[in-house]
């Protein structure tokens, strides 16, 4: 790949890491809140629509990503996995 090219995907690339950020952010938001729920024992509907409704988004955003290319798919992967890092962070300080 020439040095061109590479400039090229770069704003796309960055753009897609800091979706990755947000939509992971939003995922851990959903997941902490289902298990929530769980744990409240308010039973079993809303706890699984959060998850097909993660699952699905997961899956939509991935997909998306990945029709983007390679590097997109990559950048969105690892601003997920920052934002796994952040909740967790977030977690382990609450407690």
């Amino acid at each position: 790949m020439s040095h061109g090219a590479l400039l090229a995907i770069l704003p796309l690339t960055l753009s897609m890491a800091v979706a990755g950020v947000a939509f992971g952010l939003i995922y851990f938001a959903v997941l902490r809140r289902t298990s929530v729920l769980l744990a409240a024992g308010g039973g079993w509907t809303a706890p699984l629509a959060f998850t097909a409704a993660r699952i699905c988004g997961a899956v939509i955003f991935l997909t998306l990503a990945a029709e983007l290319g390679a590097a997109s798919l990559l950048a969105a992967f690892i601003g997920f996995l920052v934002a796994r890092a952040i909740a967790v962070r977030v977690v382990r300080r609450a407690s």
